[in-house]
């Protein structure tokens, strides 16, 4: 039988990649300490060398930036279909 992955917390990665980004402790001895293979200390420890200035970055800003422009096209949707439905309507009420 198939063994099952493990899924670990983002707070326990961030943790064990800031142990192996200190180098205090070899990757080995802290994979045998938090019973994680050491190749995955190693991806954690690059995913956080290389991602963690974007973790600093204005990423709400970014985030509203997006949600403003999803909320301008909407509202420019409802006003198209407001203008269709007028437009249907008066041409339902020729036909009536």
């Amino acid at each position: 039988m198939p063994k099952k992955r493990n899924h670990y917390s983002s707070q326990f990665k961030f943790q064990v990649a800031m142990e192996a980004a200190r180098g205090m402790k070899t990757i080995n001895q802290l994979a045998s300490e938090h019973s994680v293979h050491p190749n995955v200390v190693s991806q954690w420890k690059r995913q956080l060398l290389n991602e963690g200035p974007e973790i600093f970055n204005n990423s709400s800003s970014h985030l509203h930036q997006q949600l403003q422009t999803r909320e301008t096209e909407l509202f420019e949707q409802i006003g198209r279909l407001k203008m269709e439905l007028e437009w249907l309507k008066k041409k339902a009420a020729s036909f009536s």
